[in-house]
This record gives C-alpha cells, sequence and structure tokens, in this order.
C-alpha cells in the first residue's frame, strides 16, 4: 500500500510538472506593428501587436519591453481562442541595488585584489544589509564596506532585466497567432510649436506649425503610426509615484507634409501619414502645418486698472508701457481656416540686411476655426503713456452700493516713431457707470469695460481726457 501510495505522488508530481508549463517569452522582436496615439497629459495609448506562438491549456505570456510607465489596470490583450485570466506588471527591475537587495540573508562571493601579487583571492559574504548602504559578514567579521566585486551565483526571477507585463492565459489551441496589446501610459507627450515670420508691413506673416514629441516612458516604438489628440481629455488623477524629468536628446524630423486632421467626439484628432521612430528619452519635431501670406494686424494697447476710480489718486503713472499685439483671424479668407492645437508662437521678423530676428512669443490655447488667435509679443519701446487723475469727488454714500463717485482723467500719448501709431487706451470701469464728457468717442466694450482709438502722428503727443461717473 505503501509502494502504490509513493508511486502515486510521485506521478502526480510528474503530471505537475509537465503542466506548470514555462513562461512565454514575447519580445519586442516580434512585434509586427505599433500605433501610438498622444494625448495633451502626459498620456497615451500603444497599440502593440506582436505575434506569438501558443501552446493549448493555461500559458504565462512575458510581454518584455512595454512602457516602465504603463498603467496595467487598462491592459487588454485580444488574439483568437485567448482568453486572459490574470495579470501582473513586473517593473522590479535588474540593477546592481536591487540585486543586492534580493540577496540579503544569503552568500555571495567577494573577489579581492592581493595588494602585493595582485592575484584575485575569493571570500564567502554573507549579506546582512542593503539599505543607505551595505554590511557584510565575512568569516567572523563584519564589514560595511565591499572591498572588492561581488559575484552573484545566479538572478532571481522576480528581476527584471525589463519592464514586463505578464498575463496568464487560456488557449483554446495549438499554434502561432498574432495579439494585439494595448494599455495607457505616461511618460509620452506632445505639444505644438509655431513659427511666424512678419512681413516688413507687419499685416501679413507665413506660420509654419511642428508638433514637439517627448517619449520618457522607458521604451521605444519602432516604426509607429503615429496619432495626437488636440483636447482637453479628462482624466481621473491618481496617486502615483513622481518621475523627474530626464534630459531627452532632440532629433529634428526632415520637413514632410503636414499631418492629415479629422474630428473625433469633441476632439481633433492629427495623424502622420508614415511610420516614425520614437525612440527612448528623445525630443522628436514632426512637421504639423505650413501656411503662408496669413493675413494679421498690429495693435498697440494702454491698458489701465479699475483700482483710482474709488480712490483720489491724482498722479496714476509716468512712462507707462504700451503693450504690442498681433491678431489674425483663423479662417480660410485670412490663409488659414485650420483647428489650431494650442502650443507657443514665436515670431520672428528680418531686419534691415535681410536677418531673421526674434520679436517675441506667446501661448495658445487650443484655437477652432473661425476664432481669433491674439498674440501679446511685449512692449513698445518708442511708445509711452502719462496717465493722471485731473478730477475726484464724492458725490453720494460711502456704503456698498451706495458710494457714487465722479473723475476726470488726463492720458498724454508720446510717439517718438516716425510714422503714426494709433494705440488703443483701454479702461475697466467698476459698478454702474456712465462717461459724462470725453475729447474722443468711446466703445462699450463690455458691461466693465471701456475703449477710445487714440491717433498719434510721428514724434509727437495726444492726449485723450474723460470724466466718469461711477456707482458702487
Amino acid at each position: 500500500m505503501k509502494q502504490e501510495l509513493s508511486y502515486l505522488a510521485a506521478l502526480l508530481l510528474c503530471l505537475g510538472a509537465v503542466g506548470a508549463s514555462a513562461e512565454i517569452n514575447v519580445p519586442a522582436g516580434a512585434q509586427q506593428s505599433v500605433g501610438v496615439t498622444i494625448y495633451n497629459k502626459n498620456l497615451a495609448l500603444v497599440k502593440d501587436r506582436r505575434q506569438i506562438d501558443v501552446p493549448k491549456g493555461e500559458q504565462t505570456l512575458a510581454f518584455r519591453e512595454v512602457s516602465a510607465q504603463i498603467k496595467p489596470e487598462t491592459a487588454l490583450m485580444n488574439g483568437r481562442d485567448l482568453t486572459v485570466l490574470e495579470q501582473n506588471f513586473e517593473y522590479d527591475l535588474l540593477t546592481p541595488e536591487s540585486l543586492l537587495q534580493k540577496y540579503v540573508g544569503r552568500e555571495v562571493t567577494m573577489i579581492r585584489r592581493h595588494p602585493t601579487t595582485g592575484e584575485d583571492q575569493s571570500v564567502q559574504a554573507k549579506v546582512l544589509s542593503a539599505g543607505s548602504g551595505v554590511v557584510l559578514q565575512v568569516g567572523d567579521r563584519i564589514e560595511t564596506e565591499v572591498s572588492g566585486r561581488l559575484v552573484y551565483p545566479d538572478v532571481p526571477d522576480t528581476l527584471r532585466d525589463r519592464p514586463t507585463l505578464t498575463m496568464r492565459v487560456e488557449s483554446q489551441q495549438d499554434g502561432p497567432r498574432e495579439v494585439e496589446l494595448s494599455y495607457l501610459t505616461g511618460g509620452l507627450s506632445w505639444q505644438a510649436d509655431y513659427v511666424a515670420e512678419l512681413n516688413a508691413a507687419d499685416d501679413h506673416l507665413n506660420l509654419s506649425g511642428w508638433v514637439t514629441l517627448i517619449n520618457e516612458s522607458g521604451a521605444r516604438y519602432p516604426r509607429a503610426q503615429l496619432q495626437l489628440v488636440a483636447g482637453d481629455v479628462n482624466v481621473v488623477q491618481q496617486e502615483m509615484e513622481s518621475r523627474g524629468r530626464r534630459q531627452v536628446a532632440m532629433a529634428a524630423a526632415p520637413p514632410a507634409p503636414p499631418m492629415t486632421e479629422e474630428s473625433m467626439f469633441e476632439y481633433h484628432l492629427y495623424t502622420l501619414g508614415r511610420p516614425t521612430d520614437i525612440g527612448v528619452n528623445q525630443k522628436k519635431q514632426v512637421a504639423l502645418l505650413q501656411a503662408a501670406g496669413v493675413a494679421c494686424r498690429k495693435e498697440f494697447v494702454l491698458q489701465g486698472q479699475d483700482y483710482y476710480y474709488a480712490a483720489q489718486v491724482a498722479e496714476i503713472g509716468r512712462k507707462q508701457k504700451v503693450g504690442v499685439f498681433v491678431e489674425l483671424k483663423n479662417n480660410k479668407a485670412s490663409g488659414l481656416g485650420l483647428p489650431l492645437p494650442g502650443g507657443v508662437v514665436r515670431v520672428y521678423k528680418k531686419d534691415g540686411g535681410g536677418l531673421l530676428q526674434f520679436v517675441g512669443e506667446d501661448r495658445v490655447d487650443h484655437t477652432p476655426e473661425q476664432e481669433l488667435v491674439r498674440l501679446h509679443l511685449g512692449e513698445a519701446f518708442d511708445i509711452t503713456a502719462d496717465k493722471r487723475q485731473v478730477h475726484f469727488k464724492k458725490i453720494a454714500g460711502s456704503s456698498p452700493g451706495s458710494a457714487v463717485i465722479e473723475s476726470e482723467y488726463e492720458i498724454q500719448v508720446k510717439n517718438a516713431k516716425k510714422e503714426p501709431v494709433t494705440v488703443k487706451v483701454q479702461e475697466p470701469l467698476p459698478g454702474d457707470w456712465e462717461i459724462l464728457g470725453e475729447s474722443l468717442g468711446h466703445t462699450r466694450e463690455s458691461a466693465h469695460a471701456v475703449s477710445w482709438q487714440l491717433a498719434v502722428p510721428p514724434l509727437e503727443t495726444a492726449a485723450l481726457t474723460y470724466r466718469v461717473r461711477v456707482k458702487y
């Protein structure tokens, strides 16, 4: 009876060893194609097709070289006659530090060089600690420094040389098949960068758009089908380990046809019409759009404040800065008419010698067709303004809702240019307001904003005066 039980136990152990199939490696070399869709918020969707050969039954597939910042809860595998039972993301990577930590409590070989003969000598050492430093037991001594090199008998199964996603699957049949692994990942981002060149008259510009990709995901994507989503996609924020930004290498793609654009849900999808390599720790640029002769206009703006309508301040300011803006309409009539992803617009202009000079930059939000693009490029050097309060009187009340104040202002704008300019004087008016008098007709821009267009001859000064009553 005991012999029969021993034979049965041995048979079950043998069958168990046969049934416990080894892990099936699915390397990056098995990749048939990869698609990468990158969103604005450090998020990307990877669609990775690989060819595998899977025996029938329960198997463990190890997808190597996936993104190190994969969100494993989003992983989805589709394959013929395959059912996913469980999955694990193995991100405990093989490093000297991690290998040493795995050997705490175990023995390693330490090889030292003899100071006189130069020969290597081997001693056994037990790893007692591998926290902020290393503590070794060598014979009957405790050492806190490695005085040689450590040799390990093997690498623990729990350490991986590459980020790996393992999946326990049930295969209904034997044979090769293609599977697609899709997942969301961090570490991939993009932004739009624009370069604009103004003409001599500042009324037209040439606009080039580039997409700048940054790959810090820890994986490479060879010959990827690249798509970009412009729009504010809502993403649930989760507590994750913060990762420092690393230096990335710059790779500028050669000029190519612009990306194609289409509407998708409430966003815009841009597709690159050719495969592109996205390397590890790489910053890459690809062409987005080209537009020549886009109509625009330059505007000078003197922006006021609302605080001096409620207090007696006399002189408000001398030599105040006048802002310089360039504005264009995103429509086909102006020479554009494309949905523009948000990004930075850098503006250049040729000097008298024909050399391009940088004149300013501004960030724009996602801009649909028919909307205005307005760029604040800086402050005018040759245009300044003096502003003072020439009259102030409290007519009635002092409590909120009952105070009535009349005040008068004089604004002098000086033009040191040799050509005339027009400056838009823009004032925010609080409460209920009424213009009692003015030297120039105003425009009511909103319930609490008014503006005047002040023409200033070359090398001269022009003045604007206005009197206003406000009720708080």
